[in-house]
């Protein structure tokens, strides 16, 4: 027979590594593990910053320098500070023909991006909320138009331009413009998400017709994907090389792209030629800047639409 085991009162007790304010075994590693993923995850961030903005800090101290310091020099320094002397250049040459380049890429990008999202919204709206014969099979089409390159295109609608007359004029490239296939189906999407059909049935009980309900309510209301495919559309126009270079010849209808372009290929045998070009393309880069802070704000809502219910 065994004796009953009699435990001290007084005797200290164990308590667990927990209570006594210890942390538990393997609690710093995995501190230092979230804390080292952090700094990798930054640090990747950061290059990729540095790597994005890199060939625009080379812009901004090229476009300070003459021919022979872009050529010879530091391109990274500001020495030999020329940029008045370059904007000088720039608003002389050709009785200021650069500045008129400027004006028809604004003319091309904005009113071009203007036009197509508001065929691409109403297009979108309607896919969207109306039912009619072969809409699926229409939008199946649209679909397809996105997966074609543009430059597949310039052919075809140079043929077209030269049937209706228009080679050589602002509507060769203002026309083209007006037809985003991609912004139709982001446009669809953006109706689907942001107009309630409660919304628009309430409108019509209340008298207003189809045109005046997607005037008033619906594209009011589908606003952040109309800035989101205006600024998409800007950038492209902007940017746009190919079309222009095959529709137009008249130098005074040239947009940025196709005249630094020209002023490229004469710099290979006159490198004065060098500081405009540079000085030029830092300039052009000022309106997609001021288009994307400006309209950052409907941008940002555009793009997280859906994400959060």
């Amino acid at each position: 027979m065994t004796s009953p085991v009699m435990i001290d009162p007084a005797a200290p007790t164990r308590t667990p590594a927990r209570a006594e304010g210890r942390a538990p075994v393997g609690a710093g590693g995995a501190r230092s593990s979230r804390w080292l993923s952090k700094t990798a995850v930054n640090g990747v961030l950061l290059i990729a910053a540095l790597y994005t903005l890199f060939p625009l800090i080379w812009l901004v101290t090229a476009a300070t320098k003459d021919a022979g310091n872009l050529l010879g020099g530091d391109v990274f320094s500001f020495e030999g500070f020329n940029l008045g002397g370059n904007l000088s250049a720039l608003s002389t040459y050709q009785d200021g023909v650069y500045f008129r380049w400027y004006g028809n890429s604004l003319l091309y990008a904005g009113v071009g991006a203007l036009g197509c999202s508001l065929v691409s919204v109403a297009a979108g709206y309607a896919f969207d909320k109306y039912r009619f014969r072969g809409k699926e099979k229409l939008f199946a089409l649209v679909l397809l138009g996105v997966l074609l390159p543009s430059t597949a295109l310039s052919l075809p609608l140079y043929l077209l331009a030269v049937k209706t007359g228009t080679v050589n004029t602002y509507w060769a490239v203002l026309i083209p413009s007006l037809v985003n296939p991609f912004g139709v189906y982001l446009s669809r999407i953006f109706s689907a998400g942001y107009i309630p059909d409660e919304v628009l049935e309430a409108a019509r009980i209340d008298g207003a017709g189809e045109m005046r309900t997607f005037w008033s309510v619906g594209l009011r209301m589908v606003m952040p994907g109309f800035v989101t495919v205006f600024l998409f559309q800007f950038t492209a126009i902007w940017n746009n090389f190919f079309l222009p270079l095959v529709m137009l010849s008249d130098k005074k209808l040239y947009p940025l792209s196709l005249g630094l372009y020209n002023w490229h290929s004469t710099a290979n045998a006159d490198p004065s030629f060098y500081p405009m070009v540079v000085t030029g393309s830092l300039l052009a880069v000022a309106p997609l800047i001021i288009a994307f802070i400006t309209l950052q704000r409907h941008w940002k809502a555009g793009l997280t639409a859906g994400s959060v219910k």
